[in-house]
């Protein structure tokens, strides 16, 4: 009976101890797989800040380069507004020379510009043409005042007192293509029909006759007193006609 139990009590008590054993074993596993997979939590978290770490490192890079690139679009940008400015000097030295050379221009046509003739700064005579009978006659314009002046148009005539006389028309053809500037001492010449040949009962004898000038705005105070050739003129006034003023007489626009 003594003996039973105490087999009895014994084998409890090795039960009992091989179940703290494989307790205890099974506890350093779980320890050791703790650690485990505290140390592979440890590693990947590591990993994880690493990986997170060499981002952010290539963030921050990528952040520099796109400051970089940045730098230099405001480089880029600079250069531009210095272009600009480069631009804008270009223009205004542009501007400048352009408004430079329009005054220039502006001085030299002001300067070639000289006053029209009056009636006191030219001597008008008058020659018969090279023909008989005399159908026309060529009136000589030159410039006695001393200076430049400005011929204008062409010779206003009277063949007869000026009140009453009759205006004898220009031929439209014989215009020149530019104004007629006349220095001190230089001649025009205006060609002049005086008659359509032959006798005929319109014709009358002029001694001498009128010459008036044109200013810019219209016909020129004051007459001169021109002198016929020499035996006077057979002149017909429905017939007369005048030529512009020119530097010479031309063919064809001064024959009419």
């Amino acid at each position: 009976m003594r003996n039973h139990r105490k087999h009895t009590v014994l084998a409890a008590a090795a039960i009992a101890a091989l179940s703290l054993g494989l307790t205890a074993c099974g506890g350093g596993d779980g320890a050791s797989g703790a650690k485990d997979a505290g140390s592979a939590s440890s590693a990947q978290t590591s990993a994880g800040a690493g990986d997170n770490g060499t981002a952010g490192g290539g963030t921050a890079d990528q952040t520099s380069a796109k400051s970089g690139s940045g730098a230099t679009g405001g480089s880029t940008s600079g250069g531009s507004a210095t272009g600009g400015s480069t631009a804008g000097g270009s223009t205004g030295s542009t501007g400048g020379s352009k408004t430079g050379s329009t005054g220039s221009t502006t001085g030299q046509n002001s300067s070639a510009k000289a006053p029209a003739c009056a009636y006191g700064d030219i001597k008008v005579t008058a020659a018969k043409a090279d023909e008989v009978p005399t159908e026309h006659i060529v009136l000589t314009a030159t410039n006695t005042s001393g200076r430049s002046c400005t011929l204008l148009e062409y010779p206003l005539i009277a063949f007869g007192p000026i009140q009453t006389a009759k205006d004898i028309p220009a031929v439209a053809k014989s215009k020149p293509a530019k104004l007629v500037v006349l220095k001190a001492g230089e001649p025009a010449y205006a060609n002049v029909r005086v008659a359509l040949g032959g006798v005929h009962e319109d014709n009358k004898v002029v001694k001498e006759f009128n010459v008036n000038l044109f200013a810019p705005q219209g016909p020129a105070e004051g007459s001169i007193v021109v002198k016929a050739p020499a035996g006077g003129l057979a002149v017909d006034e429905a017939a007369a006609k005048t030529g512009y003023w020119t530097y010479e007489l031309r063919n064809g626009a001064d024959e009419f």
